[in-house]
């Protein structure tokens, strides 16, 4: 596969960005959020005169790099892609330094991430909501950025919302204080230390509540679901510790939990600090807790050791997968976990029948040129990445041999962006001496 991210528009062989600073007003009336994204830029080689970044569905109002206005256009707009903001620095620069690139922009009201609410479609039935779902490639929908996995940033956001509601996002929460512009708004701080792919910012605003469940965990949801949540998902602790048990120390601090309106598209979103749930999940006997333990997972396989583009999305999802069903072992038996191995196999099979199986999406690294991410997926990257775990955990010596592998694979490549050659030649390192010429 070639280096660059076929479904992003950005450069990281010129720049990457380091840090986001997000400053915006959520606008119910609108349906739009509007503000600046300051983004800090590091040349990745001298004479960059120029830098490319993501949007979809953007209004752009202004760039200033460096306190200095800088052109900027727009470019045509792809199917799926959205359109290129590039912009013309206003000198140049060299390689290893660092820039602010501060950019005006507006939402549009049909942004493919963001998922507004009237108080009708709400539980309360008395206030608005909204929530965002930027993988795998929509984050550009919400502000102008590098959308590709490949590009890890740290970020502050400050957020305005009414006064009666609550805004989350997948970060630590920094207090709120009253917006000195509106007496009828206030703003929610937030800070995420950890280096994270765009596509894992997060933000919902609503009439949220909070319960305590564990040390490190809160479940937020509408007052009309959160004690039932609190039920569901008292298990959490336990599975965390497990976790790290197998996988290292949890490096995020937090682990909240959110249960969003039904529409929510998926079982779970592992948005960091912060995982989006499904309220189908709340049974009432803790029997779908396994999506729980998927999204605990990806602490440590999607969000820490990411893929660096979406074609090597199995490396997210087959280690996701395996993990979350090592921790289903450890709760419930190893017989349980092949049982789940099992249904897993079967779910690969039937998904192969109905996509083909000379379908390309059905290899384990697709090809995705001029192919959407979200066209491509199915359960093939995480039932055949897990598979092919599972076998090689059965062939190189067992569990205990295998999450020692996995164990310094997450070590190895923590905080970083990897290809499958990455896993492959780190995979033959740690087991060189059963390795055949």
């Amino acid at each position: 596969m070639a280096e660059a991210d076929p479904s992003s528009f950005a450069s990281p062989g010129c720049c990457r960005t380091h840090h986001l600073h997000l400053r915006c007003r959520v606008d119910f009336a609108s349906r739009s959020l509007r503000g600046t994204a300051a983004l800090t830029v590091r040349a990745e080689r001298d004479s960059l005169r120029r830098l490319v970044l993501d949007t979809k569905d953007l209004t752009i109002h202004k760039v200033v790099v460096n306190k200095q206005d800088a052109q900027f256009v727009l470019g045509e707009r792809h199917s799926f892609k959205g359109a290129p903001l590039e912009i013309t620095l206003p000198f140049e620069l060299g390689k290893g330094q660092d820039v602010v690139v501060e950019i005006t922009f507006e939402t549009s009201p049909r942004s493919s991430a963001l998922q507004w609410f009237t108080p009708e479609q709400t539980s309360g039935k008395r206030h608005p909501f909204l929530f965002s779902q930027c993988q795998a490639t929509h984050c550009r929908a919400v502000l102008p950025c590098q959308d590709t996995p490949s590009v890890k940033l740290t970020y502050y956001a400050e957020i305005s919302v009414p006064n009666e509601l609550v805004a989350l996002m997948s970060a630590k929460r920094d207090g709120d204080l009253p917006d000195p512009e509106e007496s009828t708004r206030k703003i929610y701080r937030f800070i995420q230390n950890v280096p994270i792919p765009c596509y894992l910012i997060a933000l919902v605003v609503g009439a949220l509540e909070s319960r305590e469940i564990g040390p490190r965990t809160l479940v937020w949801a509408e007052k009309e679901l959160v004690d039932k949540s609190a039920h569901e998902f008292s298990e959490t602790e336990a599975m965390l510790k497990i976790a790290e048990d197998l996988a290292g120390p949890y490096v995020w601090g937090q682990y909240d939990l959110l249960v969003l309106p039904p529409s929510f598209p998926y079982g779970g979103m592992e948005n960091p600090c912060l995982t989006f749930v499904t309220p189908t999940l709340l049974a009432g006997d803790r029997s779908l807790s396994n999506v729980i333990a998927h999204e605990i997972s990806h602490s440590w396989t999607g969000n820490l050791v990411t893929n660096k583009t979406w074609e090597h999305f199995w490396l997210n999802e087959g280690h996701t997968v395996y993990l979350e069903r090592r921790i289903g072992g450890r709760l419930f038996g190893e017989q349980f976990r092949h049982f789940q191995a099992q249904g897993g196999w079967r779910e690969l099979q039937n998904t192969i029948n109905t996509l083909g199986s000379t379908n390309p999406v059905t290899h384990l690294i697709p090809n995705l040129k001029e192919v959407d991410p979200d066209v491509a997926y199915s359960s093939v990257p995480y039932e055949k990445g897990s598979a092919l775990l599972l076998y090689l955990e059965q062939l190189l010596g067992g569990p205990d041999v295998f999450i020692g592998f996995l164990r310094a694979y997450i070590q190895q490549f923590a905080y970083k962006s990897i290809d499958t050659e990455d896993w492959k030649n780190f995979l033959y390192s740690y087991f060189k001496d059963k390795v055949r010429c």
